[in-house]
């Protein structure tokens, strides 16, 4: 049921770095990309895959992990993800991308639930560094990381309490807490 899959879609940033994210795997979850809606049908996004662990270690290398866990700088050595997507805008198609980056990233993620994965999508990059190191034409502007690989942490939602405080954050067990509105607070009329 897809209500399941989006409950169970969630961003995951620990993950069992050892098992990696095959080539095949990774090019199934681009075509879901590919065969979702685009603005204007103009499909202007293209898509770099890592798998290997030197070019992993590069991509890690340029992200920021969750903004609101203050005192954790990331996953650490061993729960690092098996696998990346960039998701690039070729500016000689569009100039402005739009929602596409959010679409294909869904659809990306929701297949990955799907196939026992879990991801996650990184928006805190540091794109020039990530340009020369991957050595992207600047034809392309870097829109979104994804963060892939098997889950290693439990992601629970939860309702978001009287305080209104919608940051997640993590227990002493090491589950990490997603407050998700109520659907009468979010819908109006």
């Amino acid at each position: 049921m897809i209500e399941d899959l989006v409950k169970k879609n969630r961003s995951f940033r620990r993950f069992y770095q050892e098992e990696t994210v095959s080539p095949e795997t990774l090019k199934w979850l681009v075509n879901l990309a590919r065969l979702s809606a685009s603005a204007a049908n103009l499909q202007p996004l293209k898509y770099l895959l890592f798998h290997e662990p030197d070019r992993n270690e590069q991509v890690f290398s340029c992200l920021a992990w969750a903004g609101y866990l203050k005192d954790w700088p990331g996953p650490a050595a061993g729960e690092r993800p098996g696998a990346y997507i960039v998701i690039l805008g070729d500016k000689g198609i569009a100039q402005n991308f739009g929602v596409d980056p959010g679409i294909a990233a869904q659809s990306i993620l929701l297949g990955a639930r799907e196939q026992g994965l879990g991801g996650c999508m990184v928006g805190s990059i540091q794109r020039d560094r990530l340009r020369e190191l991957l050595t992207i034409p600047e034809k392309y502007d870097i829109l979104l990381v994804l963060a892939l690989g098997r889950p290693k942490e439990e992601v629970v939602l939860e309702e978001v309490g009287p305080d209104g405080d919608i940051k997640y954050w993590r227990d002493a067990q090491g589950v990490h807490h997603v407050p998700k509105r109520k659907l009468e607070d979010i819908i109006l009329g």
